[in-house]
């Protein structure tokens, strides 16, 4: 065999492996769909927007941008949403997976109240 011919052998070879290593890649690293997010301003005492419509799977996130604290907590026992104290500019988030409405109030103001209705 020449010298040209078994170069010419390595370089497929050399191109084989390196496309089979990049389609291993592709099946064990499939691409994600991206989440749908919605965000909530707490601002002036209020949420913002206090009541919003979203699909199943999407990830709300709550940002406190007053100058004191709040909270994101559901108004029914036992449910989903409870933050910690939330200082300014701290956030909390939670990702909606069942159809449903889930109201929520802020504890340490409770007249500051919103809804996230999730629907299919």
């Amino acid at each position: 065999m020449t010298k040209t011919r078994i170069l010419a052998n390595v370089r497929r070879y050399g191109m084989w492996c390196t496309t089979a290593s990049l389609l291993s890649l592709v099946v064990m690293f499939p691409v994600q769909a991206s989440t749908p997010t919605w965000t909530v301003d707490i601002t002036k005492m209020a949420f913002s927007p206090a009541d919003m419509t979203v699909t199943p799977g999407t990830k709300v996130i709550w940002t406190n941008r007053d100058q004191i604290p709040h909270t994101v907590t559901s108004k029914d026992k036992g449910g989903v949403l409870s933050s910690k104290g939330l200082d300014t500019g701290d956030s909390y988030s939670y990702t909606f997976t069942h159809p449903g409405d889930y109201a929520y109030f802020c504890t340490v103001h409770p007249f500051m109240m919103g809804v996230v209705h999730v629907r299919k």
